[in-house]
């Protein structure tokens, strides 16, 4: 099995304590900053799991949701805000709406107990 994520989250500290709890979990991470170096990477690792900020300069999470819904990526997307949670809802009913299968939305500031659960799919997130 594939156990690659991919975060893009223009406050690269946030990226960072993501990655430290996703190899915690065993996944082999990589940290982005933008949209652009996200499609980069993307196309490069194949992740498994996407951990995405909605709220970024340049390209946002929302068009990074459509962009991920035309690739056709069947891994698991974790969606993280924070500003108002309607954002993360956006995403998360529009990527399913495009055939994206799972969907989780978590709102910062992020606990990493929270982000265990997401990254293990443990419907017990709090």
């Amino acid at each position: 099995m594939n156990n690659t994520l991919l975060v893009v989250d223009d406050e690269e500290g946030f990226g960072t304590f993501v990655a430290e709890v996703a190899e915690g979990l065993d996944y082999k991470t990589r940290v982005t900053t933008n949209g652009r170096e996200f499609i980069k990477a993307f196309k490069a690792e194949k992740p498994s799991v996407v951990v995405m900020d909605v709220v970024m300069p340049g390209m946002d999470g929302v068009e990074l949701a459509g962009w991920l819904a035309e690739q056709e990526f069947d891994g698991h997307v974790v969606v993280v805000t924070g500003y108002a949670p309607l954002y993360a809802d956006l995403i998360a009913s529009q990527s399913v709406a495009k055939g994206m299968k799972s969907v989780t939305k978590l709102l910062k500031p992020l606990r990493a107990k929270a982000l265990r659960a997401a990254l293990t799919f443990d419907d017990g997130a709090d």
